[in-house]
């Protein structure tokens, strides 16, 4: 006999303002608590350091986190210059030191390199796998590893004040894999002055904003209240950038039995992702693919 899950059956996301100084597995954990839900999982993490939007999905909204952690995201945050530390933050161990310090149009001047597809470093200490094993395990037990550079996006990169000579603040947008901390490190080595990250904020993921966003605080009163649910953002918002498929109850059925359906009533092409949309509800997460009986069919990707 299947060991019933403890809990609720709880769906939708919940977005939670992180707090400095506490991990994402933490928030989760405790806002897991604060609904009684059966399942939740978060869509990217931050470091303890960060602070700001953590996208918690429960039930059927985890299905949807991989497009979420797919979409672009918003930072604002501060370098601190001439010092290079070992884990691009303020967190780490100083490993070199600068006198120099830049000026704003020496700065500005720079930005451009760092915008579109670029090539990054991953920092030492980041969930990168190295050989199966995680880098930043591989720098606690004294053997960083040298992380290839790898192809991200940033979208923008903007200086917003220099509030004295040793700081700068910035706000950047970028696509899924993109570290900040690099982007820190990396300026700091193209000025000459060496720099790491000591602030830093999520201001928006995806389809999920600080308009959106709960205190950590407030799960200890959401726990045992009516209507905590209300809190809740549709599982189909973590899908607002994929194309719906409007679905009948028949083949809403269909797909959950791993059948495939007729890809009619909206503009998609082979190997196209859609969602299938039961009264404004996802039913299942599929993909256009094609046979010779059936040239357009929407195959159930949960299947």
């Amino acid at each position: 006999m299947a060991r019933r899950k403890k809990g609720r059956p709880v769906h939708g996301w919940l977005i939670v303002d992180k707090p400095y100084d506490i991990g994402s597995t933490q928030v989760v954990s405790k806002a897991r608590w604060a609904l009684q839900a059966q399942k939740a999982g978060h869509a990217g993490t931050l470091d303890p350091l960060a602070t700001g939007v953590l996208a918690v999905a429960f039930g059927e909204a985890t299905k949807t986190v991989p497009y979420v952690m797919d979409a672009l995201k918003c930072y604002r945050f501060t370098v601190t210059w001439g010092e290079a530390r070992s884990t691009d933050d303020l967190e780490g161990e100083v490993i070199a030191r600068s006198d120099q310090r830049p000026g704003r149009t020496a700065i500005e001047a720079l930005l451009p390199e760092f915008q579109g597809e670029v090539m990054q470093r991953p920092p030492q200490f980041s969930a990168v796998k190295v050989d199966g094993e995680r880098a930043y395990d591989l720098a606690r037990d004294g053997a960083a590893p040298e992380l290839a550079a790898r192809p991200i996006w940033i979208e923008a990169l903007s200086l917003i004040e220099t509030p004295n000579p040793d700081e700068a603040v910035f706000e950047m947008i970028c696509g899924k894999g993109g570290y900040v901390r690099s982007v820190a490190r990396d300026l700091g080595e193209r000025l000459g002055c060496h720099g790491h990250v000591s602030a830093l904020r999520r201001l928006w993921s995806g389809p999920f904003d600080l308009r959106n966003a709960i205190s950590f605080d407030k799960l200890d009163e959401l726990r045992d209240t009516e209507g905590a649910q209300d809190c809740l953002i549709s599982v189909a918002t973590g899908l607002d950038d994929i194309p719906a498929l409007a679905v009948n109850e028949g083949q809403a059925a269909q797909l959950r039995q791993g059948r495939a359906i007729p890809a009619i009533g909206v503009d998609l092409g082979y190997g196209d992702t859609v969602w299938a949309s039961l009264e404004g509800e996802p039913v299942a997460i599929g993909v256009v693919k094609a046979s010779m009986m059936h040239p357009s069919r929407v195959f159930n990707l949960g299947a």
